[in-house]
């Protein structure tokens, strides 16, 4: 269990939540809204990994892995369920504790909605860039002094908090189409009052939930239908279902990107990739302002696009606002971001829970780094990479790595879908004609890569778990055998 220390509300009185499950990324946002809200928070989970345990761990709370009834305090007054937890009442001891002493029993996004009802929220939606480009907008306007209020499904070292009310009116909320929970199928983000909508991507996704991309689509039209009239949509027009989606929207419409023949009204021109990136930000053809970024790849030319875009288009920052705090801002936990600089290898972590994500993240290490050998640790977490409708996504996402070590796939959730195996999985990326090599466990990946690491290589490190804890023991590793010398 953890817990964080009583905060009292404005009448002295101290209120009690519940989490079942707060490790998620999602659940220690909304955690951290309700304690600022006057709540003293208590959680449970069966499993705990970094990031979000050495968030925990630096805020000095006690953690405890397990579901017992006991964890749920006598005079708690709501019980917040994750996605992933059981809410059936014979399936988890917490949920049926609740229910006995007539605890009302809440998924998180439905907090979320509570607390920013009032609120004038921006939703950033899409099947990637929606983290970075939330933290982005987040980070701006705290940079600037705005104090908005804030829900991102990512850790940002640069922020207090992944989530944090603020005394703006302007709350900037990461809007995932998941559904809410096991019994819920709303889509998270159609659980949320919306003003405004930043649409970053709508690739297929979450196959283990929406089978066809057709059933994928249906949210985000839903989501669209919710933008009022005195609303924006600001969405990436180089995404051709983003087109499709957006084709119909009667409201005001803000399209971004690269491809001039989609008639972009913000767009980017002198893209550099060195050690950083660079670019003139344009609108209607006309410069408005040079951007210097520490954000590496074409994807977050992209995702800055978009994030900027929207607070100037919302008359929220000036344009040289805008560069002065992206200029500053240092990135987010697992996307992309240095693991080591103690080491000549340079090491990075990407969030590669899908295709897209995979080939954007290995995309932008060619693009900063074109003379190093690649080295992919590759983990297929996410239901997508291991399902067996989706092993055509290994033919072409790793095409550009020079090496790529896959991890054994978990077997979490199995039974939800079609999982393939380890082999077929290696197999099918084999027959890509990358030079593929399997590993089943941390100790194993360390010694291959041991044996086979070079002074000079990139190593990224994709996974949306934890590739058996190597996310921590292979820059490790890299500062041990390639020491970078003062």
């Amino acid at each position: 269990m953890v817990h964080w220390s009583n905060m009292a509300d404005v009448k002295g009185t101290t209120k009690k939540a519940h989490f079942i499950g707060i490790c998620g990324v999602g659940m220690s946002a909304t955690a951290a809204l309700m304690r600022e809200r006057g709540y003293d928070i208590t959680g449970s989970a069966t499993s705990c990994y970094p990031p979000v345990r050495d968030y925990l761990e630096k805020h000095n709370l006690l953690t405890f892995e397990d579901h017992k009834r006991s964890n749920v305090p006598q005079d708690a007054e709501v019980v917040v369920a994750g996605a992933s937890a059981a809410l059936d009442r014979t399936q988890n001891e917490e949920v049926d504790e609740a229910h006995v002493r007539g605890i009302p029993v809440k998924t998180f996004p439905e907090v979320l909605d509570e607390i920013t009802r009032d609120k004038e929220n921006i939703v950033i939606a899409g099947s990637y860039g929606k983290t970075t480009c939330a933290a982005l907008i987040a980070w701006m306007l705290y940079h600037r002094g705005k104090d908005p209020g804030y829900f991102i499904g990512a850790l940002v070292p640069q922020l207090p908090a992944h989530g944090h009310l603020g005394a703006n009116a302007v709350f900037v909320v990461e809007g995932d189409e998941y559904p809410t929970s096991g019994i819920d199928d709303r889509s998270k983000f159609l659980l949320f009052s919306t003003h405004d909508v930043l649409l970053t991507s709508a690739d297929h996704d979450h196959v283990n939930k929406f089978q066809s991309h057709e059933d994928y689509l249906k949210p985000f039209r839903k989501l669209l239908a919710r933008i009022p009239k005195d609303g924006i949509l600001v969405a990436c027009s180089d995404n051709h279902h983003v087109r499709a989606l957006t084709k119909d929207f009667e409201g005001t419409y803000v399209p971004y990107g690269t491809d001039m023949s989609f008639h972009p009204l913000w767009s980017a021109k002198d893209i550099d990739f060195a050690n950083t990136t660079s670019f003139t930000l344009t609108r209607r053809g006309e410069d408005i302002v040079n951007i210097e970024t520490r954000l590496l790849g074409m994807h977050n030319v992209l995702n800055i696009m978009g994030a900027a875009a929207i607070v100037l288009e919302k008359k929220l920052l000036t344009p040289e606002e805008v560069a002065s705090a992206i200029r500053e801002f240092n990135g987010i936990t697992r996307r992309l971001d240095s693991k080591t600089d103690k080491s000549t290898i340079k090491v990075y972590e990407g969030f590669g829970s899908s295709r897209e994500k995979a080939m954007a993240a290995i995309a932008a290490m060619h693009a900063h780094f074109p003379k190093h050998r690649l080295v992919v640790v590759f983990e297929p977490h996410a239901f997508s990479w291991r399902n067996k409708n989706k092993l055509a996504w290994y033919d072409d996402a790793f095409l550009e790595a020079d090496v790529v070590y896959v991890y054994h796939p978990p077997e979490i959730g199995i039974q939800n879908h079609e999982q393939a195996t380890h082999e077929e999985i290696v197999k099918r990326l084999s027959e890509s004609g990358v030079n593929t090599i399997p590993i089943t466990s941390e100790k194993e990946g360390l010694e291959k890569l041991k044996q086979t690491l070079q002074k000079t290589d990139i190593v990224l490190l994709l996974t949306s778990g934890n590739l058996g804890g190597m996310v921590q023991s292979l820059p490790q590793l890299a500062e041990t055998l390639f020491p970078k010398q003062p």
